[in-house]
């Protein structure tokens, strides 16, 4: 693997953990927090988040992430054998499936439902509480474990190339 991949790599590592950042203070406390606002001003402000994340930094991150993991899904299995090239492709298939995938499955759903809902009524509060809270913060901690698997399992596979150079790779 040439050095420029190497460093490359080195940065998805880096991107990986920073998405699971993220997503690690959403489930952790931002969630929590919205929760406890007693239904109103946390759903105005999910709306307000759910609006401005396509507008930052984040989001191409997140999607330039899993046009990244495509590629070195790509390269591990067309340029890469063994342990390495195994690690290295799981870790881009994990963000695929666990972190992407996830996110177009069940977290933009309900993104989208909560958008179209009146804060004020009592049925968006239920919702809210109910159903948006927990199970989009069960899927956000889904996220946050596979980004920081992406994170580790990637980190891995260098490390196995660099302490075992002398194995294919």
């Amino acid at each position: 693997m040439s050095p420029v991949i190497i460093v490359l790599m080195q940065f998805v590592i880096l991107a990986y953990a920073l998405v699971a950042g993220v997503f690690l203070a959403f489930s952790d406390f931002i969630m929590r927090s919205l929760a406890l606002t007693g239904g109103v001003a946390g759903i105005e402000a999910m709306q307000v988040i759910n609006r401005e994340v396509f507008r930052w930094v984040f989001m191409a991150l997140f999607l330039g992430m899993a046009a990244v993991s495509v590629l070195i899904a790509g390269y591990a299995w067309a340029a890469l054998s063994g342990p390495p090239g195994t690690l290295i492709g799981l870790a881009a298939l994990v963000y695929l499936i666990g972190c992407f995938g996830v996110t177009v499955a069940f977290n933009v759903p309900m993104n989208e439902a909560l958008a179209g809902m009146e804060p004020s009524t009592e049925a968006t509060r239920d919702y809210w509480l109910q159903t948006y809270v927990p199970r989009w913060t069960f899927w956000n901690s889904v996220r946050t474990a596979a980004a920081a698997l992406s994170a580790a399992l990637l980190m891995f596979g260098l490390l196995w190339m660099t302490l075992f150079p002398s194995q294919p790779a």
